[in-house]
């Protein structure tokens, strides 16, 4: 019998219309994947079977009734616990939001059902989406499925780990610095962040308010591209988001497939970011990136060197900014309107702070503390408004370095996964990790992660980024790049 969890998302549309499986057969496969492969992984928190079953029955009588089916029919995917699907827990891992049902869906999750989706649960993650490592978890970590005493990467380690292990066929991550590219690069996945503003992020719980995106985790370029169709463009519920028509994403891509040659990128100027090659890369990684980019060249790309001078600065201008923004964001977590109360407090001041010190784990306090202390009277100007100069100083970088290309490449992270436990007491060597993922954030740009090679026997990333709201790029040098891997 044929293991329906190998499907595509186009296949497992396909399968369905020639009543070849039904959508139930596809969400059973994956919950008995849950089940046998799960509790060593631990990528989900919680499941949402009634869910998808009434999804499953839906589908399978359109099909049945010869009706023509949605794109996303039988795609079974995992919800990051961030974005609020109505009548599941929201804890965005955290305990002060435990017992927590979202009282309303996503903009994200109502245009994915809509299209076909089957949501199978919610996933692991670091705490409220701060962590590069998913070691941040009130409920415990995830472990990489390619050797589970490494981590996953985080903050969406969970969306990361249930693709890699089959027991999602897609998920939906968020990216605040990193947060799904380097999972995907970790866990040897495709992982795409699309242009700030692409993707409602009404539902979204908020960490970075100004950096936060919605995007997909899925194991093929292809099926990354299913997904931001039916999920991008213009929300009335987000003020941020973009009126810009949304491309055909799909359509384009299967254009392209139809039209490649040997050389079907040929006239693409891909930019190799001269900072890139910096101390502390792993020289396995180093090695792998370089020659995924030799691959591009004979696809016909011409590559040109260009520079982010001040890609160094990245992290200190997005530790003071985010940490700002989660300051701002997480004030509400009070005990007061919804939540973890601390139960034995005298005063409405004691019920507070114990409510916050109780409820909140040791990394999201920290980052409150930054953000407090950043945006407090005398220390502003000093460096909150200076970090935003400075962001505004390495976009301007960017915009010069893309005007010289149409693409930019780079490492996703200067290693691969490391183990558990392994930087958990140095909090800097942690956000160090995301040197190369956070600048794109700060600029608001897309970004993808590409799986590439290998380095200590693990999966390693290579990162695209593009001008903005130019995913279609991004998308088409991604399936090339796949389909030349494939064929070698």
């Amino acid at each position: 019998m044929q293991d329906l969890r190998q499907l595509s998302i186009a296949e497992a549309r396909a399968a369905l219309g020639a009543r070849q499986a039904s959508a139930a057969e596809i969400a059973a496969a994956y919950y008995a994947a849950i089940e046998s492969y799960d509790p060593a992984i631990h990528a989900y928190l919680s499941l949402s079977r009634e869910r998808a079953l009434r999804q499953a029955e839906r589908l399978d009588r359109m099909a049945a009734a010869g009706e023509p089916l949605p794109p996303l029919a039988g795609a079974a995917l995992g919800i990051k616990d961030v974005i609020a699907v109505k009548g599941e827990r929201a804890t965005c891992a955290s305990r002060i939001l435990e017992n927590y049902i979202a009282p309303y869906d996503a903009t994200v999750i109502a245009r994915l059902e809509a299209a076909g989706a089957l949501f199978l649960g919610k996933l692991n993650c670091d705490e409220f989406a701060m962590g590069s490592s998913n070691e941040n978890s009130a409920y415990g970590p995830v472990r990489n499925p390619h050797d589970r005493e490494r981590v996953p990467g985080g903050s969406s380690g969970g969306s990361a780990a249930a693709v890699a292990a089959r027991t999602a066929l897609a998920t939906l991550g968020s990216d605040t610095g990193g947060s799904i590219r380097q999972p995907a690069s970790f866990c040897g996945v495709v992982g795409l962040m699309p242009t700030y503003g692409r993707v409602s992020r009404y539902g979204l719980t908020a960490f970075g308010s100004s950096l936060d995106r919605i995007g997909p985790l899925a194991r093929s370029v292809t099926d990354a591209a299913a997904i931001l169709q039916v999920m991008a463009g213009a929300d009335a519920r987000d003020a941020t988001s973009s009126k810009r028509p949304v491309p055909d994403y799909t359509g384009e891509l299967a254009a392209a497939r139809r039209q490649a040659g040997s050389r079907p990128l040929a006239g693409v100027r891909m930019g190799i970011v001269r900072e890139s090659w910096r101390e502390g890369l792993d020289r396995e990684v180093e090695a792998a990136v370089k020659q995924a980019l030799a691959r591009f060249e004979s696809l016909g790309c011409q590559t040109v060197e260009v520079s982010l001078p001040r890609l160094d600065a990245a992290i200190a201008i997005y530790y003071i900014i985010a940490t700002a923004e989660a300051s701002s964001n997480l004030a509400r977590y009070d005990g007061v309107r919804y939540g973890y109360r601390e139960p034995h407090a005298a005063t409405l001041g004691e019920m507070y702070r114990r409510t916050r010190s109780g409820g909140f784990g040791p990394e999201v306090k920290r980052r409150i503390l930054l953000g407090t202390y950043v945006l407090s009277a005398g220390y502003y100007d000093a460096y909150y408004r200076k970090a935003q100069q400075a962001r505004t100083l390495l976009a301007q970088d960017f915009a010069a370095a893309l005007a010289e290309c149409d693409v930019l490449a780079l490492p996703t992270s200067p290693t691969p996964a490391f183990r558990l436990g392994e930087k958990t007491g140095d909090p800097l060597a942690m956000y160090l990790a995301d040197i190369y993922t956070v600048p794109a954030s700060l600029a608001g740009l897309p970004g993808i992660s590409l799986p590439c090679g290998k380095a200590q026997g693990l999966p390693v990333g290579l990162q695209l980024v593009g001008r903005h709201f130019e995913e279609s790029l991004l998308l088409r040098l991604g399936q090339a790049f796949e389909q030349a891997g494939a064929a070698e």
